[in-house]
């Protein structure tokens, strides 16, 4: 069982990612959304993305853990696992940083809208539920841009875990946690992973300006709620299609 260090301050005493400032050096803008597996998040970000397709603004999406550099190495390890908490964690660096140098700063420089299915919070939640020093994790990411707003969707545990197991017919052994050896059940072992998850999450609520959404709300109306949080923090209008 792998757990974090006694002396390792908690989040909350961490410093937050700089937030995004009309100083910044590119004109574009970047959404986050976060929260455990379950919480309705992917779906919220699929809805405002096809919103925002739909209505001809420049936008471009991109997801956690999808770059093709180092998707062989992580398959590989995830099926011989060998992956330890720090080179799990060293792996996603290592994929988040080539989608930030290939993808998301050409195009916040280029005037897009990114829109981000899990980001560096992910890490400093999972990671940080590994047994990984909060400390570590914060300096690993420095280079990342800063969202100008990130959604946190937050369920009850009882409730995001549910929707996970009743979808997946077998829970993959990283997914439950089960290198962390906190229990030999894989949905019991799923289950209190992603409470250290919720509960890393929750304490950077405030730090790092997350906008707390509902997950249990009623999906067009969360939606709604989405589509006007955004409107109303962004300019949309420079994301628009150029007259001719």
């Amino acid at each position: 069982m792998v757990t974090s260090t006694p002396d390792i301050p908690s989040t909350t005493e961490l410093a937050p990612v700089k937030q995004a400032t009309s100083k910044r050096s590119y004109p574009g803008a970047l959404v986050v959304v976060e929260g455990i597996d379950g919480s309705g998040k992917s779906t919220q970000l699929y809805l405002l993305k096809r919103w925002l397709e739909i209505s001809g603004y420049r936008t471009h999406f991109t997801e956690w853990n999808s770059s093709p550099l180092v998707r062989s190495a992580t398959r590989r390890g995830k099926q011989r696992r060998l992956l330890t908490p720090t080179t799990f964690s060293l792996l996603h660096a290592a994929d988040f940083a080539d989608r930030c140098e290939r993808q998301i700063m050409p195009l916040l420089h280029g005037g897009y809208l990114v829109l981000a299915d899990r980001y560096i919070y992910t890490a400093f939640a999972r990671d940080g539920a590994r047994g990984c020093s909060p400390h570590w994790l914060r300096n690993l990411y420095s280079f990342a841009p800063a969202p100008d707003i990130t959604f946190y969707f937050r369920a009850p545990l009882d409730v995001a875990v549910n929707r996970i197991v009743a979808g997946r017919p077998k829970l993959k052994y990283y997914e439950a946690g089960m290198d962390l050896g906190i229990s030999l059940d894989r949905s019991e072992s799923f289950r209190i992973f992603q409470e250290r998850i919720l509960n890393n999450y929750d304490q950077m609520v405030e730090t790092d300006h997350f906008v707390l959404m509902d997950g249990t709300v009623r999906v067009n109306k969360l939606q709604k709620m989405m589509r006007q949080i955004v409107g109303e923090k962004i300019s949309l209008q420079q994301f628009a299609p150029k007259k001719k």
